[in-house]
């Protein structure tokens, strides 16, 4: 019988329309109405803001360069016994001002240099009467510029400072000197503000004339701006829209101490809200989708996850290595067979591996025999030579190792002996390791002198060399009798020399390319004495290059120390001194690569000693 329900791809696939429709249509009504208000209201805020702060710099500047004025006619009347209209007709040309007034205790100008003001009490206007103040506490005071009380068609800008007599002096600016007062302070105002980034001040005179400006109009009418400003239909601190440098631009303006401020910002930089906006609509997509995201895998999650989890964990498990993990999910016929598939197949998998295995180490231990059994190992090689002393060891990284060492004897008097380190580790390279030993032997058994047989090498290990691996080594033979040493060196480490008189020291000799490395390379004979008592020690880099758990080299330095501690040591006294040097550095850290070296006393001069391992 068919199933009446529903596929889940069905219902997730109408679900997830329903939701993706219904945070689409929140998503565009929500940035509507954020991209509506922060446009317009991030306009009026920086033109507000930006008209305060010029308004409050002007009146300061105003009213501080005023009381200044004050001050010093106050203290110029302060010093005066009498004070008369002449006296402040003086003052006023000294100080280029417009007016001084003088007032007693009772509020009445005494002294003025504006006659009509003569005996006028302050306390009857509004305007004036502010300056009362300075009776009760008050030490000065400076008002707004503003139209006067006795004469409202007549502006003034007061200030007033308390005089030691009594009462108080007041000093006014008229029209065209408080503008000169301040004209120049105002052209900086606005020279480095900015409204937003685009935006500007524009400051103007009762005129409409330009008194500060961005742009260096000062001087001009404000039409050169495009801008226009009817104080009848257009009302201080409102937003309006107009035309300014060829920009469409929200405008507001407000007065102060006779000056228009007009701040200007472009509408399209309240573009900007749209920006806003964008990364409105992102953090809704990324809320959306994550809710959908959610619903989603809780919906399969009860159906798939769950039992797909499980099994995950059993699959980790075996992969790390742990085959005895069994996978036991049964909840549904797929995931009931599954499991019985994959235990199966873990089953079938460590019968392969175990079978693998033991091949393997019964492979390795043999390969590790043939390649020991290969070289010398047994010490002294020739005890009826006393000539020399000679001793030899490899400790490989792996089961078996591409490092090698070898000494024999090419005629009754010649020994050779060498060191080699094949590129690569493990069987390949043993393997290439065997083929590079024997061919080397061969040569130099053939009669070959020792530049010979490095070339006669190469060009047979070059044939059919399609791995692309290569050999350094260094060959030595010497004439046991007479001490004379020919020698050779493929790209191998220089070995070191001491002197039967002195230290050890690294020999330096130009070396050779790699063996296997170019076909048709030629290598150089090298010539060398030893005397009775001279030593020679050679090494792979495995020495030099081995490494602690903090990576650091052993190093050339530390070898040479060594060497040198061990002055006069026999041959096998110094190949277990460098081994357990290298293995006290290294500690605890894995080897890396194959440790090999071998050491040659000439003429027996050193005695064995058996040191312990």
């Amino acid at each position: 019988m068919k199933s009446k329900n529903k596929r889940i791809s069905q219902s997730f696939l109408r679900w997830l329309l329903v939701l993706v429709s219904v945070a689409f249509l929140a998503t565009t009504v929500f940035l509507w109405i954020i991209q509506t208000r922060l446009s317009e209201e991030n306009a009026i805020s920086l033109l507000a803001l930006n008209l305060s702060d010029v308004r409050e710099d002007v009146s300061d500047a105003s009213d501080e360069n005023l009381l200044k004025l004050t001050h010093h006619v106050a203290d110029d009347l302060n010093r005066m016994k009498t004070i008369d209209n002449a006296v402040l007709q003086e003052l006023v040309n000294r100080y280029d001002i417009t007016e001084i007034n003088v007032i007693n205790e009772e509020g009445i100008i005494f002294a003025t240099t504006h006659p009509d003001f003569m005996g006028y009490d302050m306390r009857n206007g509004e305007q004036s009467a502010e300056f009362i103040g300075l009776f009760y506490g008050s030490t000065e005071y400076v008002q707004d510029y503003r139209p006067t009380t006795y004469d409202p068609s007549l502006f003034r800008k007061y200030a007033g400072v308390r005089l030691q007599r009594g009462g108080f002096v007041q000093v006014g600016y008229g029209a065209e000197r408080f503008q000169q007062d301040i004209d120049e302070f105002v052209v900086g105002v606005t020279r480095n503000r900015h409204v937003g980034s685009g935006g500007c001040i524009i400051i103007v005179d009762e005129a409409w004339n330009i008194v500060s400006d961005r742009m260096g109009n000062e001087g001009k009418n404000l039409d050169v701006t495009g801008l226009w400003i009817d104080t009848s239909s257009m009302p201080e601190n409102k937003v309006f829209v107009a035309d300014v440098y060829g920009q469409s631009c929200y405008c507001m303006y407000q007065s102060v101490e006779g000056y228009c401020i007009v701040a200007v910002m472009p509408r399209s930089e309240a573009a900007l809200s749209r920006n806003v906006s964008v990364g409105v609509t992102t953090a809704m997509q990324i809320m959306v989708f994550a809710a959908l995201f959610i619903m989603v895998f809780m919906l399969v999650k009860r159906l798939v996850v769950n039992n797909i989890y499980q099994i995950n964990d059993s699959l980790s498990a075996i992969t790390e290595g742990k085959l005895d993990t069994v996978v036991n999910v049964r909840s549904h016929v797929e995931f009931d067979e599954l499991s019985n598939d994959i235990n199966s197949t873990v089953d079938t998998l460590k019968r392969y591996i175990a079978d693998a295995a033991a091949r393997i180490d019964a492979e390795l231990a043999f390969a590790k025999a043939i390649q020991h059994s290969a070289m010398p190992s047994v010490f002294p090689p020739y005890p009826g030579r006393k000539e020399f002393d000679i001793h030899a060891a490899m400790f490989t990284a792996k089961e078996v190792g591409g490092d090698f060492y070898d000494f024999y004897f090419v005629d009754e008097d010649t020994l050779a002996f060498l060191i080699a380190d094949v590129s690569g580790k493990g069987i390949p390279a043993a393997m290439f390791m065997m083929q590079s030993k024997a061919l080397l032997k061969s040569c130099a058994e053939s009669g070959m002198s020792v530049e010979a047989v490095f070339t006669t090498a190469n060009a047979k290990l070059c044939e059919g060399n399609e791995a692309g691996m290569f050999v350094t080594a260094w060959m030595g033979l010497l004439n046991v009798k007479t001490g004379q040493l020919t020698f050779a060196n493929a790209g191998h480490n220089p070995p070191l020399l001491r002197r039967a008189d002195g230290s050890f020291e690294y020999l330096k000799s130009r070396a050779g390319f790699v063996l296997a490395g170019m076909e048709g390379i030629r290598y150089r004979k090298n010539e060398l004495q030893l005397n009775p008592g001279d030593q020679i020690y050679l090494y792979t880099d495995g020495v030099t290059e081995a490494t602690d758990a903090a990576q650091t080299l052993y190093g050339e330095q530390r070898l040479l120390d060594l060497l040198n501690a061990h002055h006069g040591a026999c041959a096998k006294a110094i190949c277990e001194a460098v081994k357990a040097d290298v293995d006290t550095f290294v500690g605890e850290a894995e080897q890396f690569d194959d440790i090999t070296m071998l050491c040659l006393n000439y003429a027996g001069s050193c005695v064995h000693e058996e040191v312990d391992a």
